[in-house]
């Protein structure tokens, strides 16, 4: 009887942990907390006096060179870029990403009542009577940063405005309004992050040397030019928020040293070494579904003889817990190296070797269905040397 009853015990455990697990892998797939920080929209309702809306073309009225950069960012773009619009549709179009692409509650068709459960992520809604759809369609616009409660906020404050003006150096400052965003928690149960799912200010409090965090540093650069259209030049942050759509902004940020060494008898081999120099988090960074690569082909006449193909990418597995399995990026000063040799041929032959920064894999691309119109992946470094059988070369 008592073998029978331990019996029984076993089986029940074991057929309730199969079937947590199989829960596990079929529940919908939440990433990250949601904190104080993004649960709720932005209650910016209110339009400052002397402007007639809350758009971004009202400010470019004045602010012309601002709004011309604004217009060409992807915060301009969070809203109606077509691969957030994949994703979210894959992800069931949870209200939560609404709340940092587009921030304001005037940009929302529904208000926030309250919600259902503890994780913050199944909303109480109701009509938004005070929805604009033309605004909604600017995503991270000039009032997510500036409009608080009818008055424009600015570092910079001349008195000659046609609205209500305050000072707020703060806007400036370490992470600025970033943080609302930018900044997201993964410290739940069920996950076993490293660092957060989009941690980029983790990673740099990871590598920090006790300085602090200056997102508009990199982001904003400084220019001297009017702040308004016929103003007097002075000190005025660009609104770029170039990244890793740009790829100017990541060659800069990469160190490439490139050794060829023939040995002998069509022999050789090549070391590429890559260093992040340019940024204090690790790169690519944010999403985990950008990666770079670093690809080596050996031809000879025209035929391709041998490749190698290397990944620099945070490797993560998502069910049925979350766990970061390893990390393959650049961090900041830490030399990463890679290396590839071929055996001896006959007749000449080309060595290329090429880093891509990609922003999204074609595995991921296929599973929600995006239909990109624009290449997924970029170069950042490219070069051919020619080899012949038999020479002794050392290209550097």
């Amino acid at each position: 009887m008592y073998r029978k009853h331990r019996k029984l015990i076993f089986l029940s455990v074991t057929v309730l942990a199969l079937a947590f697990l199989i829960w596990r892998l079929v529940r919908p797939l939440n990433i990250f907390v949601v904190t104080d920080n993004f649960a709720r929209p932005m209650a910016v309702t209110r339009v400052p006096t002397g402007l007639d809306s809350l758009r971004a073309a009202d400010c470019g009225e004045c602010h012309k060179a601002i709004y011309k950069e604004w217009a060409a960012s992807m915060h301009a773009h969070a809203w109606t870029d077509p691969y957030f619009q994949a994703d979210r549709h894959f992800d069931g179009s949870q209200q939560i990403c609404l709340n940092c692409h587009i921030p304001l509650q005037n940009q929302q068709p529904h208000l926030v009542e309250g919600f259902l459960d503890r994780e913050r992520l199944k909303p109480v809604l109701r009509k938004n009577v005070n929805f604009d759809p033309a605004l909604q369609q600017e995503g991270v616009t000039c009032a997510v940063c500036h409009v608080r409660n009818g008055v424009i906020n600015s570092p910079y404050v001349s008195g000659r405005a046609p609205h209500p003006s305050r000072e707020d150096k703060s806007i400036n400052e370490g992470m600025g309004i970033c943080k609302k965003c930018h900044v997201v928690s993964g410290k739940r149960w069920d996950t076993f992050f490293r660092i957060p799912p989009c941690g980029t200010v983790a990673e740099i409090r990871a590598g920090s040397s006790g300085k602090g965090i200056h997102c508009i540093g990199c982001h904003m650069p400084l220019i001297t030019r009017p702040l308004v259209q016929g103003g007097e030049p002075e000190p005025v942050h660009r609104h770029l928020w170039r990244g890793g759509h740009d790829p100017q902004m990541v060659r800069q940020a990469v160190k490439f040293n490139l050794g060829i060494n023939m040995k002998g008898g069509g022999a050789g081999a090549a070391r590429l070494t890559l260093t992040n120099t340019g940024t204090d988090h690790y790169l690519p960074t944010g999403t985990p579904d950008r990666y770079l690569s670093v690809t080596f082909t050996l031809q000879r006449r025209g035929v391709t003889v041998k490749k190698k193909i290397f990944q620099l990418k945070r490797t993560i597995m998502w069910r049925p817990f979350i766990v970061d399995l390893w990390d393959t990026r650049l961090i900041k000063g830490k030399p990463q190296s890679y290396k590839f040799s071929w055996s001896g041929g006959s007749g000449p032959g080309v060595i290329t070797v090429t880093v891509r920064y990609h922003l999204l894999a074609e595995t991921r691309r296929r599973r929600i269905k995006y239909r990109n119109k624009k290449p997924l992946s970029y170069i950042i470094f490219q070069r051919r040397t020619a080899i012949g059988a038999g020479s002794r070369q050392n290209h550097p």
